[in-house]
Formats: structure tokens, C-alpha cells, sequence
């Protein structure tokens, strides 16, 4: 497989990366590139028929929660906590 990736796909990806690649270093992604690609080539391979598709390695479930009020009835106390408050609500400094 290391033999399909041609100087322009390395050049293509240099530019993507916004690097200024030596021949020395060109040289190096394209061996780098092509036993990438032989490694997803291996995993081809695999018999995956009793294996079930995921999405994620963990299992996942929703996480959110109804949004109600827990804390409703102590108001009083958090608004002592307030420099200033008004009408039951917190005043802060303006701000433009």
C-alpha cells in the first residue's frame, strides 16, 4: 500500500498542515503514511460478523434531566448573601 501514496498527496497534506516538509522528511510521512494504511488494511481483515456496531466504547444514555426547581424555597438565604437585591432578585453594576 505504501507504494499509492504519490509526492502530491504528501505535498497536499504538508500544505494542510502548514508545514515546510524536507525531502528527508517527505520521505519519512510517506513510510510513516503507508504502514498506517497497511495497519487499516490488516484490520480489513478481521471477522467482524457476530461483532454489533457502536458508537462509543462506553455504554451511553441520556444524561439530562427534567429542569425543575430544587432549591426554590431557599430564596431568603441566598439573596442574604446578596451586597444588594431588589424585588427578590440580585443587583449588580451595569455594565456596557
Amino acid at each position: 500500500m505504501a507504494n499509492k501514496i504519490s509526492d502530491e498527496t504528501i505535498e497536499y497534506v504538508g500544505i494542510l498542515a502548514k508545514l515546510e516538509l524536507s525531502d528527508q522528511e517527505k520521505e519519512q510521512a510517506r513510510r510513516d503514511m503507508g504502514r498506517m494504511l497497511d495497519y487499516i488494511d490488516k484490520l480489513g481483515e478481521l471477522d467482524t460478523t457476530d461483532v454489533e456496531p457502536m458508537s462509543h466504547v462506553f455504554p451511553v444514555q441520556n444524561v439530562f434531566r427534567e429542569d425543575e426547581v430544587t432549591n426554590g424555597e431557599m430564596r431568603e438565604q441566598l439573596l442574604a448573601n446578596a451586597p444588594q437585591e431588589k424585588d427578590g432578585m440580585f443587583m449588580v453594576p451595569r455594565t456596557f
